[in-house]
């Protein structure tokens, strides 16, 4: 949103199927008002709502064409008044020292460390800043054998992870180092040394001793947390470009962000208006209900499994523009699902980009 007033701006793209389609004679009629816009066809109205505090600029709308296969395409600007509070995930900011947390299994609730308290809370280097030295030190590698070890009141946060001394908890597998949850023996993150930890921020809920544990619906949790770390990083590196890591490490999927401050509305449809898919909670189904209204990041992206994009993906990896984000294997499985579901909802006119896949992913 661009700044000036209390109503930001922002110029959105709106997608409506058209039910005229079958009949590309028919004339249409689109009506725009402040919180409302109709398409009329013959008998048929579609109507897609706009939630409270959401506004358009009717006369702003331009544009208008059909396209065969996509619906109605047109641009108009839309007011918005700034939000509340933010609810972005946003782990620097949750975790906060002599406060006692304890840290759920995100997958299943499960506890994994209870009541604990930190002294320090402190940031890691970037995951690469080994390989940054190579490039400062005419020398060899002065920290090549160097560790961090946080000691029991230490958490230490890194872009995608934490590393917490291990204390007295024990999720470690016998067989690997990777560490599971006890009950849904989903992986949490894996051992660096004999006492300490690596939890991945995909797969845990870290909340203060006193409050109750919240579950939250696993795609809008990873696309959350995944989301506000393309943030993060572009802001502090004003890097834009991501390879995502499997803990194989093996490459899954390229990310290139284009925009942070997209307002994402979709009308959820109703007997007498557009039925559209609902993308953001874990069932992918056609829905009825109010109308939901997001922030989200708009990214392209590539998928790399199965050897596709390889010589686009050792390019990347081997570019120090790029930022490398690693998660578990399978959550890279489930983000990669979460992507392409997303770009099958858009016209397939807006589906790619330079033969990138398009993708708004919510925050």
């Amino acid at each position: 949103a661009r700044p000036g007033g209390p109503f930001p701006r922002q110029t959105p793209f709106l997608f409506l199927p058209s039910a005229a389609e079958e009949d590309a004679g028919t004339p249409v009629e689109v009506l725009v008002s402040a919180d409302s816009l109709e398409v009329r066809s013959g008998g048929s109205c579609a109507a897609a709502a706009l939630p409270a505090g959401v506004r358009l600029a009717p006369s702003s709308c331009r544009g208008l064409r059909r396209l065969p296969g996509d619906g109605l395409h047109l641009r108009l600007r839309l007011r918005r008044a700034p939000p509340l509070a933010d609810l972005a995930f946003t782990l620097r900011e949750s975790l906060k020292p002599h406060k006692k947390y304890v840290f759920y299994c995100q997958s299943c609730g499960d506890i994994i460390v209870k009541d604990r308290k930190f002294l320090r809370v402190l940031p890691l280097p970037s995951e690469n800043w080994s390989d940054l030295v190579e490039e400062w030190c005419c020398h060899p590698n002065p920290f090549a054998r160097s560790t961090l070890h946080p000691q029991h009141d230490d958490c230490f946060l890194g872009d995608t992870f934490f590393l917490l001394n291990s204390g007295n908890e024990s999720h470690k597998s016998k067989e690997t180092t990777r560490v599971i949850c006890k009950r849904c023996k989903t992986m949490l993150g894996e051992t660096i040394s004999s006492d300490t930890i690596k939890y991945y921020v995909t797969e845990v809920i870290i909340q203060p001793s006193e409050g109750s544990f919240n579950p939250i619906p696993r795609s809008g949790f990873v696309q959350s947390v995944v989301a506000q770390c393309l943030l993060e990083l572009s802001s502090a590196k004003s890097t834009f470009r991501f390879t995502v890591k499997g803990d194989n490490g093996k490459i899954y999927i390229l990310i290139w962000l284009l925009n942070s401050d997209t307002l994402l509305v979709e009308s959820l449809g109703s007997s007498s208006s557009l039925n559209v898919l609902t993308l953001f909670g874990d069932i992918f189904m056609p829905t009825s209900g109010p109308v939901g209204t997001w922030n989200a990041v708009k990214v392209l992206y590539q998928p790399c499994i199965k050897c596709r994009n390889k010589d686009l993906a050792d390019a990347w990896e081997n570019d120090m523009g790029v930022h490398p984000l690693k998660f578990p294997s399978e959550t890279c499985l489930e983000l990669l699902l979460i992507l392409g579901l997303s770009t099958a909802s858009l016209p397939p006119s807006l589906r790619c980009m330079n033969s990138f896949q398009v993708r708004n992913r919510c925050y």
